[in-house]
């Protein structure tokens, strides 16, 4: 799924398509313009980054503002995706805001030590989780600066 033409603001990485709609929902509902690109897991993610397989020849030098990363994801889990991310120079600048249902405080701890930038909880209430993703959006896309991407 992809909502982008040259330029994405956000990568999506989440294997549930609910949850992608309910972004999306959101977002529309507010009015909020974001480009993006939704993968499914941590291996798509990475080529999407990398410009490497499905993603051959994308523009690596148009990186997007940000990644909304989900922890639990297959065949590469959030973890692994963003201590790629943060170790390499290339990438360690865009903003990695990890979105996760998981309260764990052995997932929050681990997602700060390897370079998260923000840590949000999915709500379980419909109207907490559309209220998270539209603060999360309008922060990342249209209020945080960023350089060197």
């Amino acid at each position: 799924m992809s909502g982008y033409l040259e330029f994405t603001d956000l990568l999506i990485v989440e294997d549930n398509p609910h949850d992608v709609e309910l972004m999306l929902r959101a977002w529309r509902r507010r009015g909020i313009k974001v480009s993006y690109h939704v993968v499914e897991d941590g291996v798509l993610a990475l080529d999407y980054l990398y410009g490497r397989g499905a993603y051959e020849g994308r523009d690596t030098g148009r990186q997007p503002k940000a990644v909304l990363l989900d922890l639990k994801l297959p065949r590469l889990n959030g973890l692994e995706v963003l201590g790629i991310v943060k170790k390499d120079d290339r990438l360690r600048r865009i903003p990695v805001v990890v979105l996760t249902s998981s309260r764990e405080e052995r997932d929050l701890r681990e997602a700060y030590r390897l370079g998260a930038n923000s840590y949000v909880v999915k709500p379980v209430d419909f109207d907490a989780f559309m209220a998270a993703v539209v603060d999360v959006a309008h922060y990342w896309v249209h209020t945080n600066e960023v350089w060197g991407l």
